[in-house]
């Protein structure tokens, strides 16, 4: 929230400030979410819905609206009344998509400018209607919610994903022990590299500040601290770079010859070989057994055509396959290899008991083939069958509860994860989702006595109703307290007293999830994805810089300490290279694009301008070498944004105060990059002039 008293910003004038006008049709849970958000950044709104609000999540709703109009949002009558052609936004939020595709084609035939920001699932149409209308963008709540859901059920450290770009980044949140490689080594400030960035530190004995930046940069990690950071995992790499990876050639293959090299690649892959045929054993003895028949049969084959030179080749190899297969009757009882026929007593006797150790063996190896083969399609069909009902996980699953669609959104980023899932459910669900994850369909109590509770990683509720979900919650938590648990509610004020009488589990709220969400985007902000903790949610927003806009000139580490966002992707033009976490010292200009991390607080402060004030100040003392003056003008100017010709002049006039407050963050790194080049410098709060 931001303070009552305004003297703690740098803000413009009151003359600089637009009233801007809002409507929000629906006054359901997630349209009173809006409305709230909306008059934290001090505009006006108005609001339509059919029906006097009955269930207020909202308590004060109707003394935040400038009007209620009660009426179908889709007549131009009503929305005259609300004042829609000096409107900037309109937020359509009922739960009817088809009311609020209509309302939205009402609205922009009355106001060709108006913003449309609508509820809605239909992603093809969606796309459309952005196409066609203009200024209109969709989302569906639950969509957007499911992500929080899926990253707080995998229990680990992370707690956001997203990719931009091209490029995957991980939210972190570790909590710091005795073996970690950071204890007590290095300064907070120095875990910022080019593809890591720190948002939060608190001690042991403290809590998470709300806010970017509010950390000691020269403070050293202890144990029992927590730190967030932000970094980038990987960059995915493109089909188009894997197929132009150089190929093996003949050339290529006549070298190794000529070096010796082609036998010791050989051997390499014969120990691969038979290193992957000792994991499969069935595979093992299936490729014993058939290499033996077959060296059998071809020596069978030899043999008989070396005895019978008369003979026909063929008659000799099908006549060793029939022995093989056990037809050593078939043989001596009237098929003879000589013409003319040759009666079976005249063979030789070593012959005869040749072919019958031909038979022998090859009934030997032959059932074991017919073993193998018929196990294998045995497993198959049960694994065919078993695909409809699968198994209930043992250990390390997470268990889902409720399968509306919220529920089947969150199981399937689940499944992308490869988690091992269950599902619990009062009725039975889509038939679909039999054939994916297991489902136990009975009363909850009863359920989770089948689910393996106490073994599961954890468990998300997600039922429509916010108190039964909190008395499973509670429930689960009786079983098993060390299992985790996410639930699902839509007012914010319960989930925040949940929160703090109940700290084992996490709550998220997707009404006000959805509407901070929906109120970035009636300003005309680009949210590219999202994720949550300690209650608060954290957007992260692409700004294309214009004239006019509070953004433009301001250096970066301006943008970052003066509106609490943290700058995670800079691109100076549209087909410039990109740079992540990009340096403090870049000045936003116009055509320029940004993408930070922001919550609701800074999306308001940047809206209107207001930054947090710059209290620190440095004092330059002395150089330790001629050459510093150049260097250290070049340094005051680059990092502080002062005038090249004014930063000369302090540097000729020594000692000094920069006449210019700065950030605490700025200002330290202005202060150890002189000490680089031998300037003594030294930081201190700018309280301390005025004490003096």
């Amino acid at each position: 929230m931001l303070p009552s008293s305004q003297s703690n910003y740098q803000s413009v004038s009151d003359s600089q400030i637009k009233l801007d006008r809002f409507i929000v049709c629906g006054l359901g849970s997630l349209g009173q979410h809006c409305v709230s958000i909306l008059k934290e950044y001090g505009v006006v709104v108005n609001a339509i819905d059919q029906e006097q609000p009955k269930d207020l999540q909202i308590p004060n709703l109707l003394s935040l609206l400038e009007q209620l109009l009660i009426g179908d949002c889709r007549q131009a009558g009503v929305l005259e009344q609300a004042n829609i052609t000096h409107c900037r936004t309109i937020i359509l939020a009922t739960g009817n998509e088809r009311v609020n595709i209509e309302a939205a084609l009402a609205a922009r035939l009355l106001n060709p400018q108006v913003r449309l920001v609508i509820r809605s699932d239909k992603q093809n149409l969606n796309q459309l209607l952005s196409q066609t209308l203009g200024n209109f963008i969709a989302f569906e709540p639950n969509q957007i919610s499911a992500s929080g859901f899926a990253i707080a059920a995998l229990g680990d450290e992370s707690i956001g994903y997203f990719q931009i770009e091209g490029h995957q980044f991980r939210v972190v949140k570790h909590q710091m022990k005795m073996s970690d490689r950071w204890y007590n080594k290095l300064h907070i400030y120095e875990l910022n590299t080019p593809h890591r960035r720190v948002l939060n530190h608190a001690h042991s004995s403290s809590f998470l500040p709300k806010e970017f930046h509010q950390w000691e940069p020269e403070a050293t990690l202890h144990p029992g601290d927590t730190i967030i950071y932000i970094e980038v995992t990987e960059q995915i790499r493109s089909l188009k770079k894997i197929a132009a990876q150089p190929k093996y050639n003949l050339q290529q293959f006549w070298r190794e010859i000529l070096f010796g090299n082609a036998w010791n690649n050989v051997k390499q892959k014969i120990v691969y070989f038979s290193q992957t045929l000792s994991h499969y054993q069935s595979l093992r003895v299936a490729l014993i057994c058939g290499i033996t028949v077959l060296f059998l049969w071809c020596f069978g084959t030899l043999i008989y055509i070396l005895n019978y030179p008369q003979s026909n080749i063929s008659e000799a190899f099908y006549a060793t396959a029939v022995l093989l297969l056990g037809g050593y009757g078939d043989i001596f009882g009237g098929i003879n290899f000589k013409t003319p026929p040759e009666p079976a007593e005249h063979m030789p006797g070593w012959l005869r008991l040749f072919s019958l150790g031909l038979t022998l063996i090859g009934i030997g190896f032959v059932g074991v083939l017919y073993a193998l083969l018929t196990d294998a399609l045995l497993s198959f069909r049960f694994r065919f069958f078993n695909s409809y009902q699968p198994s209930i996980p043992q250990k390390d699953h997470i268990i889902l509860i409720g399968f509306n669609r919220v529920g089947q959104r969150v199981a399937a980023l689940l499944q992308e994860f490869k988690q091992p899932l269950l599902g619990i459910n009062s009725t039975a669900p889509n038939v679909d989702f039999f054939k994916k994850i297991p489902i136990i369909i009975d009363s909850i109590a009863d359920a989770l006595g089948k689910a393996n509770l106490t073994n599961s990683k954890s468990v998300v509720v997600v039922t429509e109703d916010s108190i039964e979900n909190l008395e499973i919650a509670l429930t689960v938590h009786a079983q098993s307290p060390t299992t985790r648990v996410v639930i699902r509610t839509y007012d914010r004020y319960f989930r925040d007293n949940v929160a703090r009488l109940f700290p084992y589990a996490q709550v998220i709220c997707t009404s006000a999830i959805s509407a901070e969400v929906f109120v970035a985007a009636a300003f005309g902000e680009n949210i590219l994805s999202l994720f949550s903790f300690d209650t608060q949610t954290i957007l992260v927003v692409e700004y294309m810089i214009e004239a006019g806009d509070t953004l433009n000139g301001l250096l970066l580490s301006e943008v970052a300490y003066g509106y609490g966002v943290v700058p995670i992707l800079y691109q100076s033009l549209k087909r410039s290279p990109l740079k992540l976490m990009p340096s403090d010292n870049i000045q936003l200009a116009v055509g320029d694009r940004l993408i930070v991390l922001a919550n609701s607080n800074s999306l308001q402060q940047i809206e209107r301008g207001e930054m947090f004030p710059q209290t620190w100040q440095v004092e330059i003392e002395k150089v330790l070498a001629p050459d510093a003056i150049f260097d250290g003008a070049n340094e005051i100017s680059i990092i502080s944004g002062c005038n090249i010709g004014t930063a000369r002049k302090l540097m000729n006039n020594l000692p000094v105060h920069l006449p210019k407050a700065l950030y605490k963050q700025q200002a330290l790194h202005l202060v150890q990059r002189l000490t680089k080049i031998r300037v003594t410098a030294r930081l201190k709060p700018c309280s301390e002039d005025r004490d003096s």
